[in-house]
């Protein structure tokens, strides 16, 4: 009998397992309620759909009636979607941590039925490889601890939560003490804001990067290669704030990406090189990596990556789906990066590799951040296009009365998978660059409603790790920009529109310790280092007021850098942004054009010409 539940899950990645003869459970109390009750332990493996080595699990011992049968006798077994479910993802990645540092997808996790891991791997192979021993050796010995020693499993599960807990209760009371600091108001001397590393020693980053890059192909460390799109914008950041050496850096990284085989030949980047001269890529292309790359790359790549977006992972309404898989189907065989190999003109012989066709908040409000602030640095209209497209059909189907209410959907359905911090704070940051470049307030006055949600913590804690003691929150991440980090820079771009100070406060609170540890991780942690910078710049916000071929919007976006904010709208534009409240714009809504260049909201004489501006911006 197979009672697999995964048929109607709004997630492709449980749907694809709903044939196995695992009796598959979604994540959730009820799952853990029959652990406890028939007192077994309970698997969770965790993937996403366009992961090749969860579907190399999956053909090997999930399809596989002996093992399913085993399971169903011994085990409750958990299929998590991690693209659905950041926040149990990050859980069990926490507790996996305490048993081997080679963390990925797949995941396997065992845990009790109150929902503490006690033994954690990734991938396992039908049969025993070297010291990796297989899936059926994993689960009998599990079984074996879990039926004769079961004092140790329980010790191992709460020394694990434990140590988790007390991790997360440092966290925020790190947290607690900046809001303290920054509540007195008290600024050191040198005017270092409170929490945040000072300018040099983010600067100083980039001698340990100029340590760390590949010199020969290209990129930072060996095999294998990532595009790192937050690092790169680190550098990015760095580079326009004045400092030649990161950009450099960047370029050469850049040039890397788009020159060698992690670039296909429509524009999109895969998710990683498997070789250290950045060949033989892993096939599998997300939505992040391209989007992120957005943000810095330059014109020929940006186009390429806006034409991927735009043929591939656009959906009808105008949102972008998570990824393309890296297999497909070739002759009858399901085969991993044939078709990426097969000349452009010849694909079309052959179905595509399928799509992740979810739609995720926060990973959409990527995308629009990357395509607004590509479509302004090169004035391409078409990525403008996408990005509202996107922006909009968000809004729409995600986003009720200024707030996030859903986190991921499909044509299957609504995920009950509640918002997180990243979908909060990516489309905040994402709504806020479409607002400054497109002159619309409405996506800004969303992106305010969702800042103040962001700040105040309203999110909601999972049952099965709140009960556990094991919910961790958002973890670094090196591919894609963290939801905490975006949501600071929204928070810090907010209180330059507005003048209001707290917001300021708000993102230094935010950023402060991810910074510090981007200090001395910069490979790892560099996300945080850029908007960090730009509070510890003098604020300066840059308004030009005119129509949109007006010649000075775009010296003035040129001029966008760490601790700058700049927007371009019409007149009309102008005094609605200041009926909303942003008090920025008093005052601008008369003769344009005009440029207003203010250093914390006090403004020079506005500038009517390119020249003008341009000796108020050096």
């Amino acid at each position: 009998m197979n009672d697999n539940r995964l048929g109607t899950a709004v997630s492709p990645y449980l749907r694809l397992h709903a044939d196995n003869p695992v009796d598959w459970r979604e994540w959730g109390p009820e799952a853990f309620a029959e652990a406890r009750e028939r007192d077994v332990p309970v698997l969770v493996s965790v993937g996403y759909a366009t992961c090749h080595w969860c579907h190399v699990m999956a053909r090997e011992s999930f399809s596989d009636p002996e093992i399913g049968a085993l399971l169903r006798r011994d085990f409750v077994a958990v299929k998590v979607d991690r693209e659905e479910r950041p926040d149990v993802d990050a859980s069990l990645m926490a507790s996996a941590s305490a048993f081997t540092q080679q963390l990925g997808w797949p995941l396997t996790a065992f845990a009790t039925p109150e929902g503490r891991v006690f033994f954690a791997g990734t991938y396992y192979p039908p049969a025993q490889v070297g010291q990796v021993g297989s899936f059926r050796q994993v689960l009998a010995a599990v079984l074996d601890a879990w039926t004769q020693r079961r004092h140790e499993v329980d010790a191992n599960a709460g020394a694990i939560a434990a140590a988790i807990a007390q991790g997360a209760t440092a966290d925020a009371a790190a947290r607690g003490s900046g809001v303290d600091a920054a509540a007195q108001g008290g600024e050191p001397s040198d005017g270092t804001a409170p929490g945040l590393p000072s300018v040099d020693a983010i600067r100083a980053v980039t001698a340990q990067l100029v340590s760390a890059e590949d010199t020969t192909y290209g990129g930072f460390g060996g095999a294998p290669k990532f595009p790192s799109a937050p690092l790169l914008e680190f550098l990015g950041d760095v580079a326009a704030d004045g400092d030649d050496v990161a950009r450099g850096l960047l370029g050469r990284g850049l040039d890397a990406i788009r020159t060698t085989e992690l670039t296909d030949a429509d524009g999109g980047v895969f998710r990683y090189a498997t070789k250290r001269d950045w060949s033989v890529p892993h096939y599998e292309r997300m939505l992040y990596d391209n989007a992120g790359l957005l943000a810095v790359a330059g014109p020929e790549q940006a186009r390429g990556i806006a034409d991927f977006l735009r043929d591939t992972l656009r959906r009808p309404d105008g949102a972008f789906v998570a990824a393309q898989d890296s297999e497909s189907t070739i002759d009858g065989r399901r085969v991993e990066g044939d078709w990426y190999r097969l000349p452009l003109d010849e694909r079309g012989r052959f179905d595509p590799p399928p799509l992740d066709d979810q739609v995720l908040t926060g990973w959409n409000g990527l995308a629009i951040r990357g395509l607004a602030i590509a479509g302004a640095r090169y004035g391409d209209d078409e990525m403008l296009d996408l990005a509202r497209g996107a922006a909009d059909a968000v809004l729409a189907a995600h986003v009720r009365d200024g707030h996030v209410v859903v986190r991921s959907s499909t044509a299957h359905g609504t995920s009950s998978a509640p918002p997180t911090i990243e979908d909060v704070g990516l489309l905040a940051e994402g709504l806020l660059e479409l607002a400054l470049v497109t002159g619309a307030v409405r996506y800004a006055e969303t992106a305010r409603s969702l800042v103040d949600d962001g700040v105040a913590g309203r999110f909601d804690t999972d049952p099965v790790l709140r009960a556990a003691g094991t919910a961790t929150g958002e973890q670094p991440q090196t591919a894609l920009r963290s939801g905490t980090v975006a949501l600071a820079g929204a928070a810090a771009t907010l209180g330059a529109l507005t003048g209001d100070r707290s917001l300021r406060d708000a993102a230094t609170r935010l950023v402060a310790d991810r910074a510090h540890t981007g200090t001395e991780r910069p490979l790892g942690h560099a996300d945080a280092l850029g908007v960090a910078l730009a509070l510890q710049r003098p604020s300066c916000e840059v308004v030009v007021v005119s129509e949109v071929d007006d010649p000075m919007r775009r010296t003035a976006r040129a001029a966008r850098r760490p601790g700058t904010v700049v927007a371009t709208v019409t007149a009309d534009q102008a005094r609605a942004w200041a009926d909303a409240g942003f008090s920025l714009f008093e005052g601008r809504d008369g003769s344009a054009p005009a440029a207003y260049v203010c250093h914390d909201h006090v403004c020079a004489l506005p500038a009517r010409d390119v020249a003008a501006l341009s000796d108020q911006l050096r």
